[in-house]
């Protein structure tokens, strides 16, 4: 490889891990936000969490490394221009089409790669990912339920409770319960001064 090339592609290295780095950090946070709501209070250990990151950063993959690329190719050009490396290699004789080809040959190396990432790696952690989320929504699902607000994430039923009480919070107190499971389209209340939550196994609730 000539010196040219190593030039162009060390000085393109360093800004791709970089803006890869950043733009997944980026969307992991947002994927994190969207789904904030079904991790907090779960008492959830660390190995989970992890996990959920780990499958999160690989489903993201796809959609960081084309910005990585395209803002690692920007800062690799606009640095060799600024200190006027760009200038020096023009005048000695080297065409624009030549200077770009280091660039050029790692991103289809990459899009190479990412082809089959996204072929065999990205189903696997979509499918780990969800699995393991949806355990996350169905552990301790009293949690979810707070104090005198109606909650609707149990098909069919609307509930709300007064107070909760227990370790787990699954000791429920003044217990309103609007069952919309009836085919007529009729609604049935159920009042109770106390009850508690839990799963059964094949996760009804």
């Amino acid at each position: 490889m000539k010196k040219l090339d190593k030039l162009i592609l060390k000085a393109f290295v360093g800004p791709f891990m970089l803006t890869f780095a950043v733009v997944q950090f980026i969307f992991l946070m947002q994927f994190m936000m969207k789904y904030m709501d079904d991790l907090v209070g779960k008492d959830l250990g660390l190995g989970v969490i992890l996990q959920l990151l780990f499958f999160f950063s690989v489903l993201i993959v796809p959609i960081s490394l084309p910005l990585a690329v395209l803002l690692s190719s920007l800062m690799t050009f606009g640095t060799l221009g600024e200190h006027h490396e760009l200038t020096a290699i023009k005048t000695s004789g080297i065409s624009l089409t030549r200077i770009l080809q280091p660039v050029l040959v790692a991103s289809l190396l990459l899009a190479g790669g990412a082809f089959w990432f996204n072929n065999t790696i990205v189903p696997m952690a979509n499918l780990e990912a969800y699995s393991l989320l949806w355990d996350v929504r169905q552990q301790k699902l009293a949690l979810d339920i707070r104090e005198g607000v109606f909650y609707n994430g149990i098909p069919g039923y609307t509930i709300k409770v007064n107070q909760k009480l227990g370790k787990n919070g699954d000791l429920l107190k003044g217990v309103m319960i609007y069952d919309h499971t009836q085919s007529s389209g009729s609604m049935r209340v159920i009042l109770a001064d106390s009850g508690k939550m839990f799963t059964r196994f094949g996760g009804n609730t």
